[in-house]
């Protein structure tokens, strides 16, 4: 028995980690991969406070190293589902099953795909959703980048490090992404955009991908532009499912709680991309990691008075 089980181990699961394990507490940090999460797919993270630059793997082994010395229990599995008994919670994954007084869900989220033809066919075959993990085989490549976010104009300026031009395509009119990064973007002469236009469908070869079909979301005009590769960032959907029967889903599938972490469910928390907020960084994921872990050792505490 747990006193609690962190699923997840991004910043915001091994924040919780660290603060319950400090708090003398048994903890398991329950991840399905690698630690880091999303952490892992970012080159240069430059907003994060004490660092002016630092890689998203060396950030997220710094974070992940003090836990080992404190003792938390690093586990592997998929969680398919969360049964609350009251007193305890059980986490069942596809091979094993963990009993927990109480359990902190940080299970992050993964890149939506824009469901267009094309897009499972040439996945891994020149659609990428990470430019740090595939952006070495594109060199002198012409490239696309999907999404006017934070993350598509970071990855597009990452690739340019590659690429022999990339080619940012937004439905919209302007960039979302913050202004810094944006300046950067119009500077960098490796880079133009697609304006008010979305991907219709992708096209290849027997081998790999060769270009798109754009439609202009104003005009309804469709064109058609060759390409090597293809990156995608057009938003995330949290990775939650296994906790739908519990109740504290919204409707999109974000998992909603107060300021506290806590959940509908008394003893489930939750932190970080999958939570329901405004604002997905490192930063705000891990100051929610720290008042789970926090809360967790209150409610162990209360509970065993």
């Amino acid at each position: 028995m747990y006193d609690t089980v962190i699923i997840g181990a991004g910043p915001a699961g091994m924040t919780a980690a660290l603060y319950a394990a400090r708090s003398n507490l048994k903890v398991a940090l329950l991840e399905r991969g690698i630690y880091g999460g999303q952490m892992n797919n970012t080159a240069d993270i430059e907003n994060y406070p004490g660092y002016a630059n630092i890689s998203g793997p060396e950030l997220a082994e710094k974070m992940f190293e003090p836990l080992e010395n404190l003792g938390v229990e690093h586990l592997f599995g998929l969680v398919e589902k969360i049964e609350d008994h009251g007193d305890f919670k059980e986490i069942i994954t596809e091979d094993d099953r963990f009993e927990s007084k109480t359990v902190v869900i940080a299970s992050g989220a993964n890149h939506r795909q824009l469901g267009v033809p094309g897009e499972a066919e040439y996945n891994s075959r020149g659609v990428s959703y990470c430019a740090v993990c595939d952006g070495a085989f594109f060199r002198d490549e012409d490239l696309l980048v999907v999404g006017g976010g934070d993350s598509a104009v970071e990855e597009a300026i990452f690739l340019t490090r590659f690429a022999k031009s990339v080619t940012i395509v937004h439905r919209r009119d302007e960039l979302r992404a913050q202004k810094v990064l944006q300046d950067r973007a119009f500077a960098n002469e490796k880079i133009q955009f697609v304006w008010d236009s979305v991907v219709e469908e992708i096209h290849g070869d027997d081998r790999k991908v060769t270009g798109v079909t754009f439609k202009n979301v104003k005009t309804g005009q469709e064109s058609k532009a060759a390409f090597g590769g293809i990156f995608i960032y057009v938003g995330l959907d949290p990775v939650s499912a296994f906790a739908a029967d519990l109740g504290i889903l919204d409707q999109a599938g974000w998992i909603v709680t107060d300021d506290h972490m806590k959940t509908a469910v008394d003893g489930i928390y939750a932190v970080g991309d999958v939570r329901q907020k405004d604002l997905r960084q490192i930063t705000t994921a891990v100051g929610d990691g720290a008042v789970a872990g926090q809360e967790v050792y209150k409610y162990i505490t209360e509970h065993a008075s």
